[in-house]
């Protein structure tokens, strides 16, 4: 990747950014075109490879754009002593939130490339998402399950909240309020779930707040603006 890129406006770069995100989130790696991006984007095809090369060159600056600036952002929204499940989940959710108010394909286009069946592109994105998959390991192994009814496995839980997530985010990509959207249905599966999986005192000792805010414009945007300098 070109270095200079960073030379260009913010707006400029995020423009190339979100429509690049946007093409490998919905298509795949294979199936994304590098016209629709430079249409979506503004700018020339030309333009598009003098900074990245290949299709290859942008799709692995993407992953690694988007899973630091996803990383800065969870850093600065999930309490480290926190142990409460949904508490953790709710705040990644949160820090999720918030980057899709300068991102809003970042989260689709994470989750897709890390299921992504083609060789090339999984192959250049390898070690990044076994790190990513790290991080997110680290973000949960605090939580310790207290109030869980024997039955409910922590593991599966995750795994239907990660589906039900999924969906949500490609429902509120098409509507204007993407952000707020997304953040008020998931939220709800958190409180469902928590109400199928805990004992209910659990549930009153450890349910978030309901007035709690939803995502927030805070100071952690500012520094997440200066992840180019990673």
């Amino acid at each position: 990747m070109n270095e200079k890129f960073f030379d260009l406006k913010k707006e400029k770069q995020d423009r190339m950014i979100n429509a690049s995100m946007k093409a490998f989130a919905f298509a795949g790696y294979t199936h994304a075109s590098t016209d629709d991006i430079v249409r979506d984007a503004g700018v020339s095809k030309g333009l598009l490879f003098h900074y990245f090369g290949s299709k290859l060159g942008l799709y692995e600056f993407l992953y690694d754009y988007a899973s630091k600036f996803e990383q800065l952002e969870m850093s600065s929204c999930i309490g480290k002593d926190e142990t409460d499940f949904f508490v953790i989940r709710e705040q990644m959710l949160r820090a999720q939130t918030n980057v899709m108010k300068n991102y809003p394909y970042l989260p689709l286009f994470l989750d897709r490339a890390d299921r992504e069946e083609e060789e090339e592109a999984a192959k250049a994105v390898g070690s990044m998402v076994i790190a990513r998959a790290e991080q997110m390991r680290m973000r949960m192994q605090n939580a310790d399950g207290k109030g869980f009814r024997p039955e409910a496995d922590m593991g599966m839980i995750s795994r239907m909240l990660n589906g039900a997530f999924r969906i949500a985010m490609t429902d509120a990509l098409r509507l204007d309020d993407i952000p707020g959207e997304y953040y008020k249905e998931c939220r709800a599966y958190l409180d469902m779930m928590r109400a199928l999986s805990c004992n209910e005192d659990a549930e009153e000792d450890g349910n978030p707040a309901e007035d709690e805010p939803g995502p927030e414009e805070d100071a952690s945007f500012a520094a997440a603006r200066g992840i180019s300098e990673v």
